[in-house]
């Protein structure tokens, strides 16, 4: 419906300033005075309306193709606008963090990784300090399926 309305608007704006440059204006109060006047002002018109209906009749090719070109660029910059909010949230969920210091991080830090609960997170502090994030496996301080989680998030310095 938007396309459909932008597209009539502005075929009228056109049709209309076209109709003004063609014809001009030229009322004015003695044009109504006399009969004569008047029949030349309506000749005028129907002149102008003629030449503006060919005129927007030449036009509507180039208009409607307009018209396509702008619905397939909206088209695209809504894809890219979408693609651009997913890579968005994806950054967020990633997190974009520094990681997290096994050796150094507060019980409350090690909680705000993904699935490490509270004995998990007072068992890593309990088995510092760590040479290497891997520590976690080999020492068997958290699961498997916990360490592949947070992997990606920790480090030990």
């Amino acid at each position: 419906m938007f396309k459909t309305n932008l597209g009539f608007r502005f075929v009228f704006i056109f049709t209309f300033a076209l109709a003004l440059a063609i014809g001009g204006c030229t009322w004015n109060s003695s044009d109504r005075d006399s009969r004569a006047d008047r029949e030349e002002q309506e000749r005028r018109d129907e002149k102008t309306r003629d030449e503006v209906a060919r005129a927007t009749e030449r036009m509507k090719p180039a208009i409607e193709s307009a018209g396509r070109q702008l619905d397939k660029a909206a088209e695209k910059a809504a894809e890219e606008a979408h693609a651009a909010a997913q890579g968005i949230q994806e950054g967020w969920e990633r997190g974009g963090h520094a990681p997290v210091d096994l050796n150094r991080a507060s019980e409350k830090e090690l909680l705000e990784l993904p699935g490490i609960s509270g004995p998990e997170a007072r068992r890593i502090i309990r088995a510092r300090p760590y040479h290497d994030k891997r520590d976690l496996l080999t020492k068997g301080v958290i699961p498997r399926s916990s360490y592949e989680k947070i992997q990606d998030q920790v480090t030990a310095n």
